[in-house]
């Protein structure tokens, strides 16, 4: 593990001498926008191996993207390579369709200490609640960001990460199936304590989130790249491309049906990913990723 081979394969060439708030935010930006967040090995007969080296391999050296527990996995090297002191959080995603949280952690995310003060980095969400830089853990304040306004609640020791949501421009409605409600101002993503959390607390999540049948990520595939303004997103055969904020308070939306004989180009030309083996598209979910 080399991470000169790393920077290179997030096209990074900026400085990493001195690990402060706006070189991991640098080095954070290249990754979300080179790695995707993506489940496609769950759908080409592999399996997602919790296991730093294996990580490695297939995000730096095979170009492939992953999930939280192999983006957030492989960041949480690069900060203590770069000298940052990184510990790893367990959170629970909210699913607004059930307006719950699961009883058991299924994300991990990082807690940095950067210029003093503790961040959280997270670049293992994707889609449109990823967020494009540390967010200081600090409780009741907006944090403006380019996907929009995000926020850390505090109660009793639990925090709640939410993002104000923008209006949304979709030009071509008949193909959306999102189940986005128009009044919906504020989305709950996640919540989670600053209970440090060991890597082997995740193997089991791990494990569960790729077999079980009701899993989010066995009933759909993903994948979803940031881009210079804003995200791309391919879900079962449907690809989503959104523009953030292009025009005051609203984000254009395009959306077009993918067929089977399109994917392996689409992969590339989007995602720039190549698989190793088939890739099977599937959507039998009925839970909304926008």
């Amino acid at each position: 593990m080399d991470i000169q081979e790393y920077f290179a394969r997030i096209s990074y060439r900026g400085s990493h001498n001195k690990p402060d708030l706006a070189t991991i935010s640098d080095i954070f930006q290249h990754h979300i926008q080179a790695v995707p967040f993506e489940n496609l090995s769950i759908h080409c007969g592999e399996s997602i191996e919790l296991d730093l080296e294996a990580t490695y391999n297939k995000i730096v050296r095979k170009k492939r993207g992953g999930w939280c527990m192999e983006n957030n996995y492989l960041l949480s090297w690069v900060l203590k390579t770069l000298g940052c002191d990184v510990t790893f959080l367990g959170a629970k995603v909210y699913v607004p369709e059930l307006d719950a949280y699961p009883d058991e952690i299924d994300h991990l995310l990082l807690q940095v200490e950067l210029d003093g003060k503790s961040y959280i980095v997270d670049g293992g969400f994707g889609m449109a609640y990823q967020l494009w830089q540390p967010m200081e853990l600090i409780s009741g304040t907006d944090q403006p960001q380019t996907p929009g306004v995000f926020r850390f609640q505090e109660e009793s020791g639990t925090w709640y990460l939410e993002k104000v949501k923008r209006k949304q421009c979709v030009l071509n409605q008949s193909a959306s199936t999102s189940q986005n409600v128009e009044n919906e101002v504020c989305r709950r993503v996640y919540l989670f304590t600053l209970q440090p959390r060991d890597i082997e607390e995740f193997r089991g999540c791990n494990a569960h989130l790729q077999t079980a049948p009701d899993s989010l990520f066995v009933t759909k595939s993903i994948c979803s790249l940031q881009t210079a303004d804003g995200i791309r997103a391919l879900v079962g055969w449907k690809l989503t491309e959104m523009k953030y904020n292009y025009r005051d308070n609203m984000d254009l939306v395009e959306i077009r049906i993918i067929a089977d004989e399109e994917m392996e180009k689409t992969l590339k030309e989007k995602f720039n990913i190549t698989l190793d083996k088939k890739f099977v598209p599937i959507n039998t979910s009925r839970l909304s990723l926008f």
